[in-house]
């Protein structure tokens, strides 16, 4: 089973689960799906309606642990640690590993510093083994480790949740993109006409010339021809007419 069929069925498990659920009892679903090792998208777990209605109730917090999941990091929840519940050891390695995909979303070149700093990892070891136990060999993300260079080469990286409010940047992105793509094909359009007539042309000079060259050919060789055909005086025939003359 591949990840992303993979994914798909979790995310259609805890929706299936967490749906008839109301306040508290939301609350271990919450837990079991923000530490499942293999689940890494939590959107659409986030759109089930009972979910929202933790909003501003003793629960809510447990809402914004499945919102950071959905969009945050390693850094966010410890920015908010003291507004959000504990997370337990699972969560702890989930979170730090959708911290990678953040980071590998819109960089293929990622620092060990900047890793460590992020994951707070002591050493170059801790973070190599982290990268390759619990991210690359979790299928979530593949690269090349650089310890020359220190830093991890993104080759590929699952993707998180859009963010609220990334759909209109991506679509306006696309949107750019394909006005940018129009104006290029409309570009080489014109080149390659410029292109042909330029040949047209070509093809017209050179039959012009050749034409020309046929001209001068045959004129030559009428020349040629006339010079050849006319009668001309032998030493002893220009004699003959010398004496004639004399007489």
């Amino acid at each position: 089973m591949d990840i992303e069929q993979e994914q798909a069925e979790l995310i259609h498990h805890f929706v299936k689960q967490a749906s008839p659920l109301k306040g508290s009892l939301l609350v271990p679903v919450i837990i079991e799906a923000t530490s499942h090792p293999s689940l890494f998208s939590f959107s659409e777990i986030l759109a089930v309606p009972s979910f929202a209605e933790l909003e501003g109730t003793e629960n809510s917090r447990h809402l914004d642990v499945l919102r950071l999941f959905a969009h945050g990091t390693w850094t966010d929840y410890k920015n908010n640690a003291g507004h959000l519940p504990e997370l337990i050891s699972d969560q702890v390695l989930k979170l730090k590993q959708l911290t990678v995909l953040t980071f590998a979303e819109t960089n293929k070149v990622l620092p060990y510093d900047q890793l460590m700093q992020e994951l707070d990892v002591t050493n170059v070891r801790e973070l190599e083994d982290f990268l390759i136990n619990e991210c690359m060999y979790a299928g979530i993300v593949r690269g090349k480790l650089d310890q020359l260079r220190r830093c991890f080469e993104v080759q590929f990286a699952a993707g998180r949740d859009l963010r609220p409010g990334q759909l209109g940047n991506m679509l306006q992105t696309l949107s750019n993109w394909l006005a940018t793509s129009e104006n290029l094909l409309v570009s080489i359009q014109e080149k390659i006409k410029w292109a042909d007539t330029m040949s047209e042309l070509n093809k017209k000079h050179r039959k012009d010339v050749e034409d020309r060259v046929e001209e001068v050919k045959k004129s030559l060789a009428l020349k040629k021809l006339h010079t050849v055909s006319r009668p001309t005086l032998t030493s002893e025939a220009m004699k003959r007419s010398t004496l004639n003359l004399v007489e």
